[in-house]
């Protein structure tokens, strides 16, 4: 009985520490296998982020072109408000905030940030942009805030990431590059006309103007060395007043969303300046 003990005792002894050595193995790889895809996940994600700051347009378009107008795009009565809702803040918007906007005596349908999200995408995407004849951009928010957007920025594709940015923007006054200390969008000071250039021609656009046009034909008749400036409402309803505009035009019998107002404008400006 003792002899078939110590020979079952034998047989046990050399299997543990083999069986040990298995689950050591197989917890090692374990642990070791997620490190290389964490480091080929930032490798990839590096790279991705630098593209998307400067996807698709020269480095230093100005400096690429400084003997070439240019255009800029004014977004006027940006629906861009922050509020604390419960304890957080937010970007009001009338979809997700509609109970605390009527709460408060306010409008839901005035608060549309999603305009000025597709008026943006609709300008940096745009093949204008990405020859680099696009100088800037700004927004002019209900409030009154004037934020500058640079041209080579590239803007969430979905309007919850985008919500993120304005909100960190109206918070922190401006968004760095990751890994540069270039301001991608910042907060500067009125009124928007210090910052334009001194030969350009500022045009608004507006449906109830009674001068209407074809897009086209407006912009062949703008001489070839002057800058163009756009201003084109960001806002459900309503119209915009400003007092640094010199001609107002309705580019359509019908009213347009501004991201469509903006292609019109964009599609004709690259037919005048052979834009493909």
């Amino acid at each position: 009985m003792t002899r078939a003990y110590g020979v079952k005792g034998r047989k046990r002894k050399p299997a543990e520490p083999k069986y040990d050595r298995d689950e050591d193995q197989q917890f090692n790889q374990e642990e070791e296998q997620p490190q290389p895809k964490r480091q080929a996940q930032e490798q990839q994600e590096q790279p991705t982020e630098n593209n998307e700051e400067l996807a698709g347009i020269p480095i230093a378009p100005s400096e690429l072109n400084t003997d070439k107008p240019n255009v800029i795009f004014i977004l006027e009565r940006a629906s861009l408000e922050v509020a604390k809702v419960g304890k957080t803040y937010q970007l009001l918007n009338s979809d997700e905030h509609g109970h605390f906007l009527r709460k408060n005596n306010k409008n839901p349908g005035d608060y549309r940030p999603d305009i000025t999200h597709q008026a943006l995408l609709s300008i940096l995407d745009s093949p204008l942009n990405k020859a680099g004849r696009l100088r800037a951009v700004y927004i002019k928010t209900e409030k009154g805030v004037l934020i500058e957007v640079k041209p080579h920025v590239r803007i969430p594709r979905t309007f919850k990431r985008f919500a993120g940015v304005m909100l960190e923007l109206l918070q922190k006054l401006s968004i760095s590059a990751a890994g540069k200390r270039e301001k991608l969008l910042r907060t500067i000071k009125n009124p928007v006309t210090q910052y334009l250039p001194l030969n350009c021609r500022k045009i608004g656009l507006s449906y109830s103007s009674d001068k209407l046009v074809t897009m086209s034909d407006y912009v062949s008749t703008v001489p070839n060395n002057t800058d163009l400036v756009f201003v084109v409402g960001a806002m459900a309803h309503g119209k915009i007043e400003t007092d640094y505009t010199e001609d107002y035009i309705a580019i359509s019998g019908y009213p347009l969303s501004a991201a469509y107002c903006i292609a019109r404008i964009c599609n004709a400006i690259e037919d005048k300046w052979k834009i493909l």
